[in-house]
């Protein structure tokens, strides 16, 4: 399930993308999940471990990817337990948070309102403890804290 605070969080990791340069591994760029990822949200393709080819900059590492795509990497496969800021992702990466909570509780924060689609999800909201089920919902709840 995910779950959301809205708002600056004591101990989130506000920077993902500069922290996922730090933290990732290797065998993190090859699973099956970033490789859509980053397809994706960077139309770029993964060669190896440390080559991703994309359409705009050529021959690039996981260094280069963008900081949604680091930051859903990071969701998807550190296993610290830590709160990473999913401001640093765009609303193209909302689907794919949604898909990693189906797969692991995932907790992270917010900054703004993020567009979760038309279709239903379920997100706990912290701030209130209450679950929301779609976006007007969402941004009912969200005003008050972003």
């Amino acid at each position: 399930m995910l779950h959301v605070y809205l708002g600056d969080k004591d101990g989130e990791i506000y920077n993902p993308p500069l922290y996922f340069l730090s933290q990732y591994e290797p065998d993190w760029i090859m699973d099956e999940l970033s490789r859509k990822m980053i397809a994706d949200v960077d139309r770029s393709d993964v060669i190896s471990a440390r080559v991703i080819d994309s359409p705009v900059l050529g021959p690039i590492t996981p260094r280069e990817l963008s900081g949604g795509v680091k930051t859903l990497i990071l969701m998807a496969h550190d296993n610290s337990g830590k709160v990473f800021n999913a401001s640093a992702c765009g609303d193209n990466c909302a689907k794919w948070i949604l898909k990693i909570a189906e797969q692991k509780e995932l907790t992270i924060t917010l900054h703004n309102i993020m567009d979760f689609g038309d279709g239903p999800f379920r997100i706990h909201i912290l701030n209130t403890d209450e679950t929301v089920t779609n976006m007007k919902e969402f941004t009912y709840t969200a005003i008050d804290y972003v």
